[in-house]
């Protein structure tokens, strides 16, 4: 696609210098009901909203001579979505969590973050952030791709990562070096022993570096002493329910204020648990999935044939499931109790959670799991800008922030499941109306589709997720 390039938020989220092509002319979206996501929320109806470039000039001033005109009559217009937890495929590898021997494959970018335009994911927090993801995103932020901000964050764990730290001065070298790399978040992991993991967060507050990820293992028993200065977002609600034995509404309620006293905020990923319950029971919850022709055929593959959570299930582990989808359930009602931040995040590129698409299926289960609408949408929104310290940027719909926009036929504020009726998008200013979507997506079904099997051969040389 061609238009306006993607630019910079800010050196946190995009570093990368900046191609300058040819200005659009401007547009208008006229009489468009906006739902700001600003603090009061206020509902702007029948606005004229201006974007000029990358960013919003005018809401309800004047409109360029020759803007290209959208009708935005009944329609409503909202922030991006931000997925605060992803894992993208990338040129190279599939991924730090898998070890490849060897094996490499080529992953096309804009196949990838089709994606995330289908569902008016503007910006993706990448967890498990390598050299790879650099050029990805750089493809981005140069215009040559179009798909959302990235925000990437360095892995370090107590063994089998790319950055493993097994004592204190380990850990807080892999936080140095993790900057010097140009990362500008750390992830701390599930085996990183106690003194590493405070060391890495000791150190990264000292880089200016925030950190989210785990609660290591080594902390069963007195989660308390996870929970340090600095320490500022938990990557899933199950980082608790590994915790502990007790999956009771105390045992919630007893987390929920720690996590609060700490300052620290969470991405519940309710999804996660819900797709991996469902694919111990049945493959089926993949087969039947609408949007998993735009996944890569290696990736169909792999979760339908190397499927981990399915292989070697039974009635007890399915049971063990659906008691941890409950316990995270009582988890966001106690975080919410406690006045805990929560933001949204999928863990998208596990098997099952298709990217883009799932973080419609987690604004779904936090409304049914307590949250309003407007909670769940600022979840995804202005507060994920809030923590990545974009806010100034993007995550709301004011003037002099970037365009990153969805356009949707009905209301979110009524249904939270309206997300999904996209009558186009906006990624920085560029415009991507439905029927390109839609055009777009089938000719990726389409060629996936006819590569189906042609690469099942390397599931022998790559390993588990």
């Amino acid at each position: 696609m061609t238009g306006c390039s993607t630019v910079a938020t800010s050196a946190k989220v995009d570093g990368a210098e900046v191609s300058h092509e040819a200005t659009p002319p401007a547009i208008v979206i006229k009489q468009v009901n906006v739902v700001t996501m600003t603090e009061a929320n206020s509902v702007l109806r029948n606005a004229n909203v201006v974007i000029d470039g990358t960013t919003i000039t005018a809401i309800n001033g004047p409109i360029p001579a020759g803007a290209k005109v959208i009708d935005g009559q009944g329609k409503w217009l909202m922030p991006g979505l931000i997925d605060m937890h992803v894992h993208n495929l990338v040129e190279g590898s599939v991924g730090n969590n898998y070890p490849t021997k060897g094996a490499s494959i080529y992953f096309d970018n804009q196949d990838v973050m089709l994606l995330y335009v289908a569902t008016g994911v503007t910006t993706a927090f990448e967890l498990s952030g390598r050299v790879e993801h650099f050029g990805q995103r750089n493809q981005i932020v140069k215009g040559e791709v179009i798909g959302p901000r990235i925000a990437l964050a360095a892995l370090i764990d107590g063994r089998n990562s790319n950055r493993t730290a097994s004592t204190p001065e380990q850990g807080r070298q892999a936080v140095r070096t993790a900057k010097g790399d140009g990362y500008e978040f750390i992830k701390v992991y599930s085996r990183l022993n106690q003194d590493t993991y405070h060391a890495i967060i000791d150190e990264a507050q000292k880089q200016d570096l925030k950190v989210v990820g785990h609660l290591p293992g080594a902390f069963k028993g007195e989660t308390e002493q996870a929970f340090v200065p600095h320490f500022g977002l938990v990557a899933h609600a199950e980082e608790f329910s590994k915790q502990t034995d007790d999956y009771s509404a105390a045992s919630a309620q007893h987390f929920a204020e720690m996590t609060k006293a700490n300052g620290t905020w969470v991405i519940p990923n309710l999804s996660n648990l819900e797709r991996i319950t469902a694919q111990a029971k049945s493959l089926d919850a993949v087969r039947d999935l609408p949007s998993l022709p735009y996944v890569h055929p290696l990736m169909q593959d792999k979760w339908l044939t190397a499927n981990q959570y399915h292989e070697g299930t039974s009635p007890k582990r399915v049971a063990y499931f659906e008691s941890l989808v409950d316990f995270h359930v009582k988890l966001v009602k106690a975080f919410k109790a406690a006045g805990v931040p929560m933001l949204a995040g999928t863990d998208a590129g596990t098997s099952g959670i298709v990217w883009g698409y799932a973080l419609h299926d987690e604004l779904a289960l936090l409304v049914d799991a307590g949250l309003t609408t407007e909670e769940a949408l600022a979840a995804a929104t202005r507060d994920a800008a809030k923590w990545l310290e974009i806010e100034d940027k993007i995550g709301t719909v004011e003037e002099g922030k970037f365009a990153d926009l969805i356009l949707l036929n009905s209301n979110p504020l009524d249904d939270i499941t309206n997300t999904q009726d996209i009558a186009g998008v906006f990624f920085n200013g560029r415009w991507v109306d439905r029927a390109t979507i839609d055009s777009m997506l089938a000719e990726l079904a389409k060629k996936n589709a006819a590569n189906i099997g042609k690469d099942a051969f390397l599931w022998s040389k790559i390993g588990e997720r």
